[in-house]
Parts: C-alpha cells; structure tokens; sequence
C-alpha cells in the first residue's frame, strides 16, 4: 500500500528542463504541475475531514438536548440507531479518510515533492553559463536550490491547508451558530474583521523580514562554505582570526534578522491570544444570556462554545501557517532570484550536433569583452588547419584564455563568429562541442569521487583496461597503486577530496592529462597544461603529451616559450588582436614582440631551442632534451 502511494508521483522525470517563469505564483505552478491531482484529491479528502468534525460538533449540540429532555428508560430505544451511526462514522469512516489523506501526503506528496523540485532545478543550473557560476557562491546556489525545494512544498501545502480549513470551518461554524441564534454570528464576523486586520498588519512585515533573512542565511552559508573550500589558503596566511570575523559578520546580520522576526512574534501572539479571548467572551456572553430568555437550548450553547474553543486553536495554527507561508514565500521569492535567471548561453533553436571531421578552426572577426566598455578581443580573424599545433604566446591578459573560452562557448562572442570544420559554433549544440575538445588547463579540478570515477569521465563508457592505460600514459599509475583514503578505498577505488585536495597539484594534472587522453578528442587544448608539473615529471610525460597531440587539431597556451616552441606555428596575441604569426624561428629572426618575451626568459626555462622542420623534428628534439 505504500509503494503504490510513492510511485504516484516519478521524482526524476525525463526530458529537458525548461526556464522557470520569474513570477511567483507561475513560479508555484511550473514545480507543482506533476503533483496538481493529488493535491487536489487531498484537498479534497481535507475537506471531507473537517466536514466530518462539524457534523460531530453539531451532533454533540443534538446530544445534550436530547440528555435534557429524553425519558432514560426509552433513551436507547428512541435515539440508539442514530447513536450507532455516528459512532461507526467515528470509529470506521473518519479514520480511513484520515488513513487517505495520510497516504496522500505523506507517501504522494511529502517527500517527492521537493525531490522533484531538487531535480529539475538542478538540472536547469546546471545549464547555466560559466558566467553564472563565476559571480555565485557554490554554497549559496547549492542552499538556494535546496531551501526554494522545501519552501515550494510548504508554500503551497500551507496554502491549500489554510483555504481548506478557513472555507470550511468558519462557513460551517457561522451556519451552526448563526442557525440556533443570528445574534451569535456577530462576535465572529467581528473577530474575522478584527484577525483579517492581524493579518494585513504583521503578515508583511514578517514576509519582508523572513525574505531579509533567507538572503542573510544564504549569504552566511556562502562565506562559511567559501572559507571550507579554501581552507588551504586559509592556513598558509595564518588567517583563520580574519575567516571568524568574516564570518561573523554574515552571521550578525542573519541574527539581526532573527531578532527583528522574534519582536513581532512576541507582538503578533499577544494580540491574537486578546482577540480570541474577546470572542470567547463574547459567544459565550451572547449564548447564555439567549438561553436565559429561552432563545437557545442547553446543546446550541454547548455548539457555540465548542465551536469558538475549535476556533481559538486553530486560529493560533492559521496565523502561523500564514506566517510560515509567508516566510516560505520570501525563501521561494529569493530561490527564484537566482534559479530562473535565464542561461546567458544558450544553444539555438533547432541547433545540430557538431561533426568534426578534419578539426579545422577560424576565428573570423572576432569581438568580445567581459565588459561592453572594455573589449578584450578586438576584430580577431585566425585560421588553425587540421591537424596543425598552434601555441597561443602573449603576456597576461592579452586575450589568450579568453580566446579558448569562446571557442567552447563558456561565451558568446560580441562580434564575429568562430567555425568549427566551417560550422559555426553558435549554431551546434553546446554538449556536442564540447564533446569534441579535449581540454587540460593549469587549475585542475577534480570531482570528489575516485580516481577511476574522475579519470573515466572523459569517456564514460571506457573499460578498466582503458582507464589504467591513459593512467600509466599519463604516468600516473604507479602513485595511484599507493593512494588510500580515510573510508578504507585503495588504488583506483580511493576519493580524492573535494576538488582533489588530497592530491598534490603535479597528481591532479596527471590525472587531467589521463581524462583527456581517454577522452581522445578531435581538438586538445593545453592551457598552462604542465604548469605544475617540476621539471622532471614534465620530461617524463611530454613524450605522451605529443602522442597525444597526434592526429588532432591543438591550441597549446603557456608562458614558458620552450614548453610550446616546438609547436607548427606559434600565434602572438596582443591587446586582443593576432600581433605575430609564424615558427618559432621565423619570429625570432622577425625580432618583434615574441623575440622580446624569448629573450626575457633567456631562451626558455628548460634550455629548449627547437630544431629546424618544423613539428615532426621539433617533438624529437623535444623529447631527447627532456630525457
């Protein structure tokens, strides 16, 4: 019976998710779509509850008039078939819509509902641009996206709840009163007045507080999950008395928030727990003075009585349901702030899958900057053939990594446009292209998942015997045998940390260069690829690096000239613009900007000087000096 409750709703639908609209009550309806007829059925099932509770309140009413007035000797015989019918309705009928409603939601919506939400939000984020995640906190995206789950659930599970109890109890309570004495209905439309004005005074102060402090939560989690990340730096700096007082200031703001909510609530419960105390007073002064002039029975004073008792409790509970719902709303109002921002990139309507038969690339008149105002590739134009090896030389800034963003689309271009095999990159689907780049950059991140996890994921369909062979080709095999972590894990099996923190800066590249030649792309790029590598482990693994180049299109970026010296063709970037093209010997000789930047390194950190005949020498060169 349980697991045909949970397996109403599917948590992890399929397809692709869509933007959600930025309005809240869209907002609601885009996450609540798949549940929507359990929701109502439980609505349904909710008001049949409270329905069955009136009729019992009224009933005891009946019941005390007919202990008033009844003959006990034919008491039973007079009332008993009514008696024992809303007996089994108590004992039978209203525990199995309890059971009903429990199963609705308890096992349908309480748990799949903010799972459902989790997925597909997560999913979406997922698609965002590097951009996105590069002005975020990953503590803050990863809260938002968990707190807005929840909150949607309470929101409208609130919601519902409220506008089921509010239409059907007080209706009900205005009938049965209003029916034994109209005088009796007036406390209580005085009261509602009186509770709809509580609620347009506190409830938006409380949402606006409630919003205030959702951002203060969010932002406290982004700086405590910030200094954890770093914690290396952290220590190296002797800095943890910074990283408190850093925190603390995040984490005063949320408690000024806090405080700010309490004083209301203090203010908030006072002045309910008057107003139900006036409505008391008042049914009950009403009631018996009615009955006094023998208006009203023993049982409708006994209805009135119960029913504002029943309401003074709930009551308490609407208030704050409405309280919680309107926290939950600027918990939901701040979540949609960051999750249904639209993708700064995004593929185009009907976009293709990207073929790369020869790995051909040209940059045709490029333009971009991070900032309109301060463009950081000017009218670039660069033809790369297939097959060819370019190194990208320039000082910092010039463009170089900038120009290796836009051609995996982390952007999109201001100007110009950059064809792959003469497809535009605009037009291919974004996963295809960067299927088919392989890329090793000088920060290396690794997931916090095995070595085998991290290294297949460059083809995650390889077999074991692929995953050790890009190991042992990136000569990373032999310390990954002597790898264990704190849950036991050896080899292969052992995790890494997050982002690869128990690893040294040399393992993780290894371990990048292994994902990358498992993933055999038709176009490499090598972005500071052997950066933190010493000199010894890069000779031992520069062999595989040109094995690896072979075949494919590659841009290589280094600020140590001999690393990509030996390339086909070496292309200067400088202010944005191509400044220099040509071998490593024919700019040289040319005595422009990349004789200036070989000379100031005194021909290179490893004492390389490439051969005559371009790469195929080059490499050998290359290879016999690195040993």
């Amino acid at each position: 019976m349980y697991r045909f409750f949970e397996n109403l709703v599917d948590p992890f639908p399929r397809g692709e998710p869509s933007q959600p609209p930025r309005g809240l009550a869209a907002f609601l309806y885009h996450y609540s779509r798949p549940l929507l007829p359990w929701l109502v059925l439980m609505s349904v099932v909710t008001a049949l509850i409270s329905v069955v509770e009136l009729s019992f309140l009224s009933f005891l009413g009946s019941l005390v008039d007919w202990l008033a007035d009844a003959d006990r000797a034919g008491f039973f015989r007079e009332h008993g078939w009514m008696l024992l019918g809303i007996g089994v309705l108590i004992v039978a009928g209203f525990p199995l819509l309890v059971l009903l409603q429990s199963l609705l939601t308890h096992q349908t919506i309480f748990g799949n509902y903010p799972m459902l939400v989790r997925w597909l939000a997560h999913r979406y984020v997922l698609r965002q641009s590097m951009a996105f995640f590069q002005d975020e906190f990953a503590g803050r995206v990863s809260q938002k996206v968990m707190q807005t789950a929840l909150s949607i659930r309470e929101t409208v599970l609130k919601l519902t709840d409220v506008f089921v109890y509010v239409v059907v109890y007080f209706t009900g309570a205005m009938f049965l009163v209003g029916r034994a004495d109209p005088w009796l209905m007036l406390p209580l439309v005085l009261w509602l007045a009186a509770y709809i004005g509580i609620l347009v005074h506190f409830v938006p102060r409380l949402r606006r507080i409630s919003m205030a402090q959702a951002d203060a939560r969010a932002q406290m989690t982004g700086r405590v999950v910030d200094s954890y990340t770093n914690i290396q730096t952290i220590k190296l700096f002797a800095h943890t008395l910074r990283e408190q007082d850093y925190a603390r200031e995040a984490m005063t703001g949320f408690m000024d928030t806090v405080y700010r909510q309490m004083r209301l609530v203090t203010a908030l419960t006072v002045t309910l727990q008057t107003t139900n105390a006036l409505l008391l007073v008042g049914v009950a002064g009403i009631a018996v003075f009615a009955w006094q002039q023998a208006l009203i029975s023993l049982g409708a004073i006994a209805v009135a009585v119960s029913l504002v008792l029943r309401i003074r409790s709930m009551s308490d509970w609407i208030l704050w349901e409405v309280a919680g719902l309107f926290e939950n709303i600027g918990t939901v109002q701040d979540g949609i702030n960051t999750i249904a921002r639209p993708p700064a990139v995004r593929d185009a309507s009907g976009a293709a899958e990207l073929a790369v038969p020869r790995g051909a690339i040209r940059f045709e008149d490029v333009r971009f900057g991070y900032d309109r105002y301060a463009p950081v590739i000017r009218d670039l134009a660069l033809s790369i053939g297939p097959g060819e090896k370019v190194g990208l030389v320039g000082r910092s800034g010039a463009g170089k990594s900038t120009l290796v963003n836009l051609l995996l689309r982390f952007h999109d271009v201001d100007g110009g446009r950059i064809l792959v095999d003469g497809q535009d990159v605009a037009t291919v689907t974004q996963e295809s292209l960067r299927r088919n780049v392989g890329l090793v950059t000088q920060d290396t991140s690794l997931l916090h998942r095995s070595i085998r996890d991290n290294i297949r994921y460059g083809r995650p369909d390889a077999t074991e015997e692929e995953v050790i062979a890009a190991a042992e080709q990136a000569r990373a095999h032999e310390f990954i045998a002597g790898l264990s972590d704190p849950q036991g894990r050896t080899g292969y099996d052992a995790h890494v940390g997050e982002r690869g923190v128990k690893l040294s800066g040399g393992q993780r590249q290894r371990i990048a260069i292994a994902r990358v030649l498992l993933k055999n792309a038709p176009i490499l790029i090598l972005d500071e690829a052997t950066a933190a590598l010493d000199s010894e482990v890069e000779a031992a693994i520069q062999e595989q690096l040109y094995t690896l180049m072979e075949g494919k299109t590659v841009i290589a970026i280094a600020h140590r000239l001999s690393t990509i010296a030996a390339l086909d063709r070496l292309v200067v970037i400088d202010g944005g613009r191509v400044a220099e093209s040509g071998s490593h010997h024919e700019l040289l000789a040319r005595g422009g900007l990349y004789a200036a930047l070989w000379q100031r390194q005194s021909g290179g950190f490893l004492g390389l000087e490439p051969a005559e005949g371009g790469y195929a020498e080059s490499r050998a060169t290359a290879v016999e000096a690195g040993g």
